[in-house]
């Protein structure tokens, strides 16, 4: 599985970072960061997203 940010389409408004609970995912200067170690793929980043900048793939 991976988590693919669409970096067109986000704002980097923050969002997906607040609710990952294992902290896979990072707000770096203009740009959100996964970690797919940390990652297990829950899905909430892609439900908050705002601007559907996020795809989970199985």
């Amino acid at each position: 599985m991976t988590v693919t940010i669409n970096r067109n389409k986000c704002g980097y408004c923050g969002a997906c970072v607040a609710v990952c609970s294992t902290l896979a995912l990072e707000l770096k200067e203009v740009r959100i960061e996964v970690d797919e170690g940390l990652c297990n793929h829950c899905s909430f980043c892609k439900k908050v997203c705002p601007v559907g900048a996020i795809e989970v793939k199985r």
